[in-house]
Formats: structure tokens, C-alpha cells, sequence
């Protein structure tokens, strides 16, 4: 039986993997909880679970549990070095999950990635330390698939399927709501995941995680935009072929494939969701338009300039979209915000996590700054 650590396990990744777990109570025992602030529901995971410990960054848990608590990033830290896991699904939404990613993966065991600001901003320090990184993101848990058993010379380039959101095909995006930018089409995920696949800024920070999980250069890591979400991403090799991974939009596929790698789980038997209807299935690609949304270029630049700017890059951008989902900022102004807090900064490559923290902090700041004009 595996021993399995949740970080972020109130969020939507979080929930997934305890329906997974739950409909494999033979296989997977919870052994540690830690969510952000919403504390009656981290109490309920865990009186229905039974870990052996908690924790809640912002707030304090009741003493007079049946397990041990911590509160605080130190808490969680705590919990992390006390806790013997075999798995740590890594589901913390934001830079705010870098340090423990960075913190379990250092643990040892495996490292169920759904984090991925965790590769964007400090791709460098969590691969030293990881003694196994198996993806969650649904693209990249497809690649980490079509990849098995093939050689790395012979792939000629990656391919990350995105959906293009819902606004692929509305002309005017100056009007653009919040409850809009919400309404995704396909997948249900947090909100500021769910806004970045709105600007396509999430397909640019998994290109940049992409580039750090497989090793491949920045000119070889595509994407297209295939609105039916069927998918998840391909693998272009150097004779011509081309493997690609397919699967309903459901979390719990890649969630489960983490868990239980090099297995596969019999998922359908309890998620008939999961299950692709190929009759009448119709599946298209098309070029994104980075003109319309010139975040996906803003992402394959800041790689392209190296540290500090992807760490740049992505704490604008989650200023950017608290703003926007704020209603201070405008959808159209999310990129144009991104784009001047990367020109303007001018920080030092960091040399370890603790600086990576740091740079995001200041850069957080620079944003909060540069959106001064625009409030």
C-alpha cells in the first residue's frame, strides 16, 4: 500500500485525488493533508481519510484532533519532514506551492507534479534534488506516456495540445468579463487556471515546465489549439510518426496514472466519466494566434531571456489575473501588464529556491507598481 501525501488537497487536484483514492482504499492509504485556508474542508478530508497529519497555512487548526496538526509554510514543513510518504501529489495552486514541492521532492519518494510553477520558477533547484517527477498536467502526463520506451534522440519535437478557451473565436476581447473568463469549455479547475487558459498563458507556463520535465530545446516544444480537448499532447519523432495520448477531460486519468505508474489503474469501473465516446467524436487543430493572445509568446520569451524571467513572468501574471478577476484590470490588459513588469525588471538569476521566493516576492511588487497606472 502506498503512502500518499496531498499538498493543496482542497483544491480541485486535490479533491480529484481523493476520489481516486477512495476507489482504491487497497492501494493507497492518506498519510498527510495540507491545504490553504479553507479549514472546515481540510477538517472533513481528514475525519473522512483518518491522516496522520494536517495542515492549514492560513489559519489555526483545533489541538483536541485525533492527528497532529501544523499551520504556517513552517508547519508545513514540519509535516512534510515528519511525515514518511511513498507518493506527495504536489497540487499547491501558485508560487505559493514552490517551497513545498521543493521541500517533498527533496523528501525523496515520487513526486506527483500538478504544481507547475514549481518547474517554471525553480525548475533547476526541484530537478537536483527529485528523485522522481511524474506529471499530473494532463499534456504533460500524455507526453510523460507517448515518451515510454522511446529514445530522446529520436523525438524530433513535443506537442502540447490547448483548447484555446472560450474566446477562441470572439473577436472583441476588450469587454471581457470575469464570470466569462470563468466558463470553461471543457475542464473544471480553479479560477486562475482557469483565466490563464482563457489568455493562454497556462499553455506557456507548461511549455516552460515542459522544457524542464524533457529536456528538449525551446524551439522544439510546439503547441496547437484543438478546442475538443480528446488529446492531451503529442510526440512528433524524427522518422515522421507522430504518437499522441487520448482520454476524456478528466483529471482523475492523469491523477491515477501518477499514483499508480508504471500500472494502470481499472479507472472506468468507477468513473464510467472517463470513458471516450468515439462515435460522432470530431477532432480539430489550429495555430494559435498569439497576436490576439500574446501571452503563449510572452512565456517562449521569457525562457528564451533565462532566470530571472520566467519567475518574472509568472508572478505578474498572477497579479495580473487577481486584478482582472478583481474587475481593476481589463482581460485585454492582463499581457500588456506581463509584458512591461518583465521589460522593466532587472533582477539577478537566483542561486537557490530561497531566492526564487524572493525574486517572485519583489516581482509581485513591480507588478502591483506598474499596475498603478491602469487602477
Amino acid at each position: 500500500m502506498k503512502r500518499v501525501l496531498i499538498l493543496g488537497s482542497t483544491g480541485s487536484i486535490g479533491q480529484n485525488t481523493l476520489k481516486v483514492i477512495e476507489a482504491f482504499p487497497e492501494r493507497f492509504k492518506v498519510v498527510g493533508l495540507v491545504a490553504g485556508t479553507r479549514k472546515e474542508e481540510l477538517l472533513a478530508q481528514a475525519e473522512k481519510f483518518k491522516p496522520e497529519a494536517v495542515a492549514l497555512y492560513g489559519g489555526e487548526l483545533p489541538d483536541n484532533l485525533p492527528f497532529k496538526t501544523y499551520s504556517g509554510l513552517s508547519g508545513i514543513r514540519k509535516l512534510i519532514e515528519k511525515v514518511d510518504f511513498d507518493i506527495c501529489v504536489a497540487a499547491i495552486s501558485g508560487s505559493a506551492g514552490i517551497l513545498p514541492t521543493y521541500w517533498a521532492a527533496k523528501k525523496g519518494g515520487r513526486l506527483a507534479l500538478a504544481n507547475k510553477e514549481a518547474l517554471v520558477c525553480a525548475g533547476k533547484f526541484v530537478k537536483e534534488v527529485a528523485r522522481e517527477i511524474i506529471p499530473v498536467d494532463s499534456e504533460h502526463s500524455a507526453i510523460f506516456q507517448c515518451l515510454k520506451g522511446e529514445e530522446l534522440k529520436d523525438v524530433k519535437e513535443i506537442i502540447l495540445t490547448a483548447s484555446g478557451g472560450p474566446f477562441r473565436e470572439r473577436e472583441e476581447l476588450d469587454s471581457v468579463k470575469p464570470e466569462e473568463a470563468l466558463k470553461h469549455p471543457n475542464w473544471e479547475m480553479g479560477k486562475k487556471v482557469t483565466v490563464d487558459s482563457a489568455t493562454l498563458m497556462n499553455k506557456g507556463l507548461e511549455v516552460i515546465e515542459a522544457y524542464w520535465l524533457f529536456g528538449l530545446p525551446l524551439e522544439r516544444i510546439k503547441v496547437v489549439i484543438h478546442p475538443q480537448s480528446i488529446v492531451h499532447s503529442m510526440v512528433k519523432f524524427r522518422d515522421g510518426s507522430v504518437i499522441s495520448q487520448m482520454g476524456a477531460p478528466d483529471m482523475k486519468i492523469p491523477i491515477a496514472y501518477a499514483l499508480s505508474h508504471p500500472e494502470r489503474l481499472p479507472l472506468l469501473d468507477s468513473f464510467p466519466s472517463c470513458e471516450i465516446d468515439f462515435f460522432g467524436l470530431e477532432l480539430t487543430f489550429y495555430e494559435p494566434d498569439t497576436q490576439r493572445f500574446p501571452c503563449l509568446k510572452l512565456a517562449y520569451e521569457s525562457l528564451k531571456r533565462g532566470y530571472p524571467y520566467p519567475i518574472v513572468l509568472n508572478a505578474a501574471d498572477e497579479v495580473a489575473v487577481e486584478l482582472f478577476l478583481e474587475g481593476k484590470i481589463k482581460f485585454t490588459q492582463i499581457p500588456l501588464l506581463i509584458e512591461e513588469v518583465l521589460n522593466s525588471s532587472d533582477f539577478p538569476p537566483p542561486g537557490s529556491v530561497e531566492e526564487v521566493v524572493e525574486i517572485d516576492r519583489r516581482a509581485r511588487e513591480l507588478a502591483r507598481k506598474v499596475a498603478q497606472r491602469w487602477l
